[in-house]
């Protein structure tokens, strides 16, 4: 049985990830920390099921009370940035969901827990769609001389682009896709621009998280394109890496790392 602890277990990706340990044979919440919904039972909330496991604000406390084996971080930059050597020096393996992280940052966590002999995922999107659909796109980025990204997410995602779009072109830029040029008549209208490829992001309610990567070529478009359309999509990817941080205790930065893909 591996003992799991849920940090941000209040927000709607923390609430997804109690639902799916209930359902694992071979997991077990035992631990769950918030600065909302204090005092509640993450079950409760989460499902409406008792599990007998309350919110607590305090990280530490909780991480020293319930002995987790891995910790599951689905907060923001800020708070993982101040989660991350509370969770390193209680030795937690780690799977982490945060996004708004910068390439430094990244860095260093790896340089730390490589030092630590820790398991640690760090993945901006758990979807093995998701993960497909950038794996495809740098395929398709050998053959193609043009591309951008539109991805789109709900109001409440705080960075934008999201980390999914800047990860899906720091792979194509490994296959040397090149900048588009062009003038804009109102600032911004072409998007950001990063590693030469413009990208675009939409903030709106009624989306989860959605991403078109479209490729320009004579005479063609070709357009991979991936749909979350529930938080639950991306359980079946933060379950396997729960079990791999246990079983093969390294530094994995996305979930191709796990699956084979690179």
């Amino acid at each position: 049985m591996i003992r799991v602890c849920v940090v941000g277990a209040a927000g709607k990706m923390g609430q997804e990830v109690v639902r799916a340990l209930i359902r694992e044979q071979d997991l077990k919440l035992v631990g769950a920390c918030d600065i909302q919904e204090v005092g509640k039972d993450a079950g409760v909330l989460a499902s409406a099921v008792p599990l007998g496991v309350v919110i607590k604000k305090e990280l530490e406390e909780v991480l020293e009370e319930t002995s987790p084996q891995v910790v599951c971080d689905f907060t923001h930059a800020e708070a993982l940035r101040k989660n991350f050597p509370i969770f390193v020096k209680h030795r937690m393996a780690m799977v982490i969901g945060t996004t708004g992280l910068t390439r430094d940052e990244i860095e260093r966590m790896r340089h730390e827990v490589e030092k630590e002999g820790l398991g640690c995922v760090i993945a901006p999107n758990f979807a093995i769609g998701a993960v497909l659909m950038m794996h495809f796109a740098r395929i398709a980025a050998r053959f193609f001389p043009a591309v951008e990204i539109i991805e789109y997410h709900h109001l409440q995602k705080k960075d934008a682009p999201s980390g999914t779009a800047l990860k899906t072109i720091e792979g194509m830029c490994l296959e040397g896709v090149s900048p588009s040029q062009s003038q804009e008549l109102v600032p911004g209208s072409r998007g950001g621009l990063y590693q030469g490829v413009r990208v675009h992001s939409v903030r709106l309610p009624g989306f989860v998280a959605h991403q078109e990567v479209i490729f320009g070529g004579e005479g063609q478009i070709l357009t991979i394109r991936h749909d979350s359309l529930s938080r639950s999509s991306f359980m079946p990817g933060v379950i396997m890496a729960i079990r791999k941080v246990c079983s093969e205790p390294k530094f994995y930065y996305g979930l191709e790392s796990i699956l084979g893909l690179v």
